[in-house]
């Protein structure tokens, strides 16, 4: 695997930088999930479905205000949507040990709804900073980032949960969340070719066909959120299963360094599809993703599932980030935050489906099962997908190959009328 398509990609103005702004920003986020659970079981002494809850209004918040968060980000620019996100997002998480249970859950939907943009605002900023040709490499960096951010995080916030306590870390989350909105504010990323000043840049990377400002929820758009939905299914019922599995075995200290071994694999699979040259279908990384997942299911031993989750974890930064890229390819520039928007409201649509389906097959059949409805699901739904793309294609294909009557040459020989 050369590297060489990652040194010409960094070596673009902006393109470092904004990649250890992200790898920084992101933090909070990816902390934030773990902080929460401990902080409603321990400290407040609560049960793990009460936590649950807490996370699901962040998330719900999340899916609710992502789409339109986008949109300010599109309309206002990105320093002045990201203010109310700082102010809001700070005060929620510096207040939250000191409120209880159920005003914990409305300050989480809140934090949520104002989420600070970070996933959108970078993949917006590259479309814009990388030439089309390149897009694949940077989208796949960036999910390498993203991999690594969600490995890192969680252990600094358990390490300040555990030794400190759950009211230092939730602080903690809300100094940060402050850290990275500054930081996007201070770097202030173009998210227009405008704003980059790039003309040749602009026409190359804003060359897509029929894509306008006015259309937005196109057929090509929903094929590929659904795409999302799918990876996030499995993704989500796969961290399930891991759960389940070693608790069943008695090996609950070693979830932690076994989702880092998926991670691992995704780091690895992220880094060899962005050096190479050729562009893949979503759908088609998502069934690959999928089928990867399956074999965990007969996983017997630690060792064995160890083994197993590394190759699952291969295919899943390639389909994320040809995911990204398609939709930066679908839609406008100046509709790219409201769609990157829309793109976590699905992907929070399929975690929503991937852990409770797969919770009912682990309840009722065994731990393992979990792999095997997750794989099987998301499959299904990618499977479905391929058809509808290809059917899509062979369509637009007879059509630009059949010729238009009016334009066809009449033969002088041939009265017409």
């Amino acid at each position: 695997m050369s590297l060489t398509p990652y040194a010409d990609l960094l070596r673009r103005p902006g393109v470092l930088r904004l990649n250890l702004i992200a790898l920084v920003a992101r933090l909070p986020h990816a902390m934030t999930g773990v902080v929460v659970t401990l902080h409603v079981v321990g400290t407040l002494g609560k049960g793990y479905a009460q936590a649950g809850i807490v996370a699901a209004a962040l998330t719900i918040g999340m899916a609710v205000g992502g789409p339109w968060r986008g949109r300010r980000v599109d309309s206002i620019g990105l320093r002045r949507a990201l203010v109310p996100s700082v102010v809001i997002e700070a005060s929620v998480w510096t207040g939250a040990p000191f409120l209880g249970y159920r005003a914990l859950v409305a300050a989480a939907f809140v934090a949520g709804l104002f989420l600070v943009p970070v996933f959108p605002v970078v993949r917006q900023s590259l479309a814009v900073l990388v030439p089309r040709p390149q897009q694949h490499t940077a989208y796949a960096l960036d999910s390498v980032g993203t991999e690594l951010t969600f490995m890192l995080a969680p252990v600094i916030g358990v390490l300040i949960a555990t030794q400190v306590s759950t009211t230092a870390a939730l602080v903690v989350v809300g100094l940060s969340t402050v850290g990275a909105g500054v930081l996007l504010m201070w770097f202030n990323p173009p998210i227009r070719s405008r704003d980059a000043g790039a003309g040749p840049l602009s026409a190359e990377v804003d060359d897509r066909g029929d894509a306008s400002p006015s259309r937005l929820l196109t057929s090509g758009l929903l094929v590929v959120l659904a795409a999302s939905a799918a990876a996030s299914f499995v993704l989500n019922g796969t961290d399930v299963s891991i759960v389940a599995v070693l608790r069943r075995w008695d090996q609950g200290a070693s979830i932690g360094w076994m989702i880092a071994l998926w991670a691992a694999g995704s780091v690895v699979g992220g880094l060899a599809y962005g050096a190479g040259r050729h562009r893949v279908d979503p759908f088609v990384l998502v069934l690959v993703l999928s089928v990867a997942t399956i074999p965990a299911t007969l996983a017997g031993t630690p060792l064995v599932l160890a083994a197993a989750l590394l190759v699952a974890g291969v295919p899943c930064a390639p389909a994320l980030s040809a995911i990204t890229a398609a939709l930066v390819r679908e839609v406008h520039e100046d509709r790219r935050g409201e769609v990157m928007g829309w793109n976590g409201t699905a992907m929070t649509v399929g975690a929503a489906g991937g852990a409770p389906i797969c919770g009912w097959a682990i309840d009722r059949l065994g731990p393992s099962t979990g792999f095997l409805v997750a794989g099987v699901v998301a499959g299904l739904l990618a499977g479905a997908g391929v058809l509808v793309v290809g059917a899509s294609r062979r369509r637009t294909a007879r059509r630009r190959a059949a010729p238009d009557a009016e334009t066809l040459p009449v033969d002088p020989g041939v009265v017409v009328g």
